[in-house]
């Protein structure tokens, strides 16, 4: 099996030279992906920028996680952020280009579905409900709120949500519609998630998805609908609380980062990156609003990668109502 143990040795090394003596020219570490990750990752690179005095340059682009995994299996970044693992065609693709990923899980997101404060009749919604709304032959039949719910006022929905590119997209669709992709497409849609915020925060008739750091972000200029799973089920609102007790279903989510095995041999700066990423992201992740997992998740993803493991634990496919507990038992195998 490979190790890493001797490429973090060398990454060490690399800075240590890089700090002192001459001037050296600076490494860069290229991600891409997931906006719902970026946040993230993005507030790792600063500390790590910061940490190593800037002789590491890390690069975070958002091309969401479909087009973050189109450039890493094509070889043109060393990291990829994703809001979901990766799919069996990414995997091809990897394969058919020689790239050989490992799979690390770095937080838990709540995928949450807002409205505009004044928006006072969708506080609550079933999934059923959403599925009216967002299934393929809801497009230009279901475009008012009483059509939803007769209970609910005769005005028009406006909808905004994730881009086709994007990890949100694919989950929402698979948790709420059944099928990954299957969605109405008369909706806004965006990989870059504050264009969705201003979207449902300057029209009270809006309802929109997107990760729950987002939400966090503008709670005084959106609401974010409790989900019903049934119609006689509780109503759950996201929260960390929620993410962790197992309760928020179906929209409760790992997100992950996928490092690339041969730049972290070949590149010991992104060997570095990585080892500190996993062992300082737990402040970070919730300082962006994000919910950490327990600390020996960490420790068995910084094992993993320093072993070497490659490949994913979930056999190329997206999988519905991921609990804390299930994905540590998975990553134990």
């Amino acid at each position: 099996m490979k190790t890493l143990n001797s490429w973090v040795a060398l990454a060490v090394v690399g800075v240590l030279a890089g700090c002192g003596g001459q001037r050296q020219e600076r490494v860069l570490v290229k991600i891409d992906g997931s906006s719902t990750v970026y946040p993230v990752t993005e507030a790792v690179a600063e500390e790590f920028q910061a940490d190593t005095a800037g002789s590491v340059q890390v690069t975070v682009g958002v091309s969401g996680t479909g087009g973050g995994f189109k450039k890493f299996c094509r070889g043109e970044t060393d990291v990829s952020n994703a809001s979901r693992p990766i799919l069996s065609q990414e995997i091809e693709a990897c394969r058919a280009a020689g790239v050989e990923f490992i799979e690390l899980p770095v937080a838990f997101d709540a995928l949450t579905v807002v409205i505009n404060p004044a928006n006072s009749w969708a506080q609550e919604m079933t999934v059923a409900e959403l599925k009216t709304i967002w299934s393929p032959e809801a497009q230009g039949t279901i475009t008012r709120w009483n059509q939803v719910n007769p209970a609910w006022p005769d005005e028009p929905i406006s909808l905004f949500g994730a881009g086709a590119d994007s990890g949100t997209f694919d989950y929402f669709t698979e948790a709420v519609v059944g099928k990954a992709k299957s969605s109405r497409g008369d909706f806004t849609a965006s990989e870059d998630d504050n264009v969705l915020v201003t979207g449902v925060a300057q029209d009270k008739n809006a309802l929109g998805f997107f990760g729950f750091a987002y939400y966090e972000e503008n709670t005084a200029r959106l609401n974010a609908v409790k989900i019903k799973l049934d119609a006689d089920a509780p109503a759950i609102g996201p929260s960390a609380a929620t993410v962790i007790d197992g309760s928020y279903q179906p929209l409760s989510r790992p997100i992950f980062i996928y490092v690339n095995a041969k730049s972290a041999k070949e590149r010991p700066q992104v060997a570095q990156f990585v080892e500190y990423y996993l062992s300082h992201a737990v402040p970070l992740i919730e300082e962006v609003k994000y919910i950490p997992l327990p600390a020996r998740a960490y420790s068995m993803a910084l094992e993993n990668f320093r072993a070497g493991k490659v490949g994913t634990v979930f056999e190329g496919h997206s999988e519905i109502g991921v609990r804390i507990e299930d994905l540590l038992s998975r990553e134990t195998r």
